[in-house]
């Protein structure tokens, strides 16, 4: 079959619905997806779909294709992500949801889970190959069965939370399908919860449902404000990563998040190793070595997150927590080790409660000065070559303008494990290649304003050198 190669992602499948991916790919990916699974010894595969307006007709197509392979499926319905890998961790071990993710509302995509890992890059490309080739293997005997996970999920989370005191809280769904059980879920909990775009709309009327984005979190900071509420939690558009903001409007970020998270993990899990990708404050790492742990920074994407988390596990090395900048957290310890936005709400507020003022709590994180996630656009194929080439003179062309400058140049320490991050003892720097669009992620940090300026007029410079016409945009939704 003709496809789009583009659609075929890092971490899923995504594209705009019908010009990329439509009825006939999502058939597809079911035909070639079951015959992988069924070589596997995987029988049985979930299905969920998030609250996009495409997501009936491809959820039906992509069943079609699953039942033409010879495999039972179990339909989930309208569910967030993390519901759906639920389902895969309680019911069977595979699974797919179609999902567009923060994409606008016009794409959709889906995010699959083989045998219980996520998959990505190669297998994803071979699913590719499988399905323009058409040498999928179609066999009788496939059915299907709807089952409601709702009810074991909500059973799951409230038997394990535990809060100290009530709380009072406002959550923004964004109209995703997050909006359809969290909060529910947080009431369970014993919150009083005030409500924003619950309602699950996939035109998403009312903002982006990306939590990432300030700008999307302007209408919960003002209904904290006329409520009183204590706290605010804001949801993606599939439900699997959680924004936080304070009474005061402060943004508490995913990886001053992960500061909390890891302080209250490593008290039962001690000596435990946490890890967070490289976008992450340079403030995290020795957060973690105070309460314990062992940090070890690692490659973006929630997919590559998930297989090392495992890897650690496998060879006998705790690792009860993950998290990135983007929002994904995932919880090993206690829970099942994939990303989940309304379980990461829940064990926040699990442990601000134990504290009478949980905003003086989120406020008091280390915090640094940072810049918002900032893209450079490039070609196709460009990022990853400038990525490349920035490896290969970093070193070099640093240590000449930090010499320049008067200043040591063996203070700057070269990361390139995912990009170039260049980490001073003030801040630090971050060139990397994205691994869903045609773009250069770039974040800046500094311990104050001077040194973030200083860092930030480096990076650039040293990214010039190799993309002179680089142009520097705050990130796109």
């Amino acid at each position: 079959m003709q496809l789009a190669a583009s659609i075929f992602k890092a971490y899923d499948i995504r594209g705009i619905v019908p010009s990329t991916l439509n009825e006939a790919v999502a058939e597809g990916l079911g035909r070639a997806f079951g015959t992988i699974a069924r070589a596997e010894g995987e029988t049985t595969i979930a299905v969920g779909r998030d609250g996009r307006l495409s997501g009936p007709a491809l959820s039906a197509a992509l069943i079609r294709g699953l039942v033409a392979s010879g495999v039972s499926v179990i339909d989930v319905g309208m569910v967030t992500t993390p519901m759906l890998y639920f389902a895969a961790n309680t019911l069977c071990r595979s699974g797919i949801q179609i999902t567009g993710s923060h994409n606008p509302k016009d794409y959709n995509g889906f995010k699959m889970v083989m045998g219980g890992r996520a998959i990505y890059g190669e297998e994803i490309q071979a699913l590719r190959r499988m399905m323009e080739a058409e040498n999928w293997t179609l066999l009788d005997g496939g059915s299907v069965s709807q089952v409601d996970v709702f009810p074991a999920y909500l059973e799951r989370i409230v038997g394990d939370i535990k809060l100290a005191r009530p709380m009072k809280i406002v959550v923004d769904s964004g109209n995703g399908i997050a909006g359809a059980s969290a909060p529910a879920i947080l009431r369970a909990i014993g919150c009083e919860v005030i409500e924003l775009f619950s309602e699950v709309d996939g035109d998403f009327p009312n903002h982006h449902p990306d939590p990432s984005k300030p700008e999307n979190l302007k209408d919960l900071i003002a209904a904290l404000r006329d409520t009183g509420a204590e706290l605010g939690l804001a949801f993606d558009g599939d439900g699997d990563r959680l924004g936080i903001v304070t009474q005061g409007g402060n943004n508490i970020f995913p990886d001053r998040q992960m500061m909390l998270f890891a302080q209250d993990v490593l008290t039962r899990v001690p000596g435990g190793t946490i890890l967070f990708d490289v976008k992450c404050t340079q403030r995290l790492a020795p957060a973690i070595e105070a309460a314990g742990g062992k940090p070890l920074m690692y490659k973006t994407g929630h997919s590559l997150i998930k297989a090392k988390m495992k890897e650690l596990e496998a060879a006998g090395q705790p690792a009860p927590l993950g998290g990135e900048m983007s929002g994904h957290i995932f919880f090993k310890e206690r829970w099942y080790g994939f990303d989940d936005g309304t379980y990461a709400g829940c064990r926040l507020l699990e442990i601000v409660s134990r504290s009478p003022d949980a905003n003086a709590v989120l406020d008091a994180l280390p915090t640094s000065f940072s810049t918002p996630e900032l893209n450079v656009k490039c070609a196709e194929g460009e990022p990853h070559r400038v990525t490349a080439e920035l490896q290969a003179v970093a070193e070099q062309a640093l240590a000449a303008s930090a010499t320049a400058a008067g200043r040591d140049p063996a203070l700057a320490h070269i990361s390139s494990i995912d990009g170039l991050r260049v980490d001073w003892p003030d801040g630090f720097g971050l060139v990397r290649a994205s691994n869903t669009t045609p773009v250069l992620v770039l974040r800046f940090e500094g311990h104050t304003d001077e040194a973030l300026h200083r860092i930030e007029a480096d990076m650039l410079a040293l990214l010039r050198s190799v993309k002179p016409d680089a142009a520097i945009e705050a990130a796109a939704h």
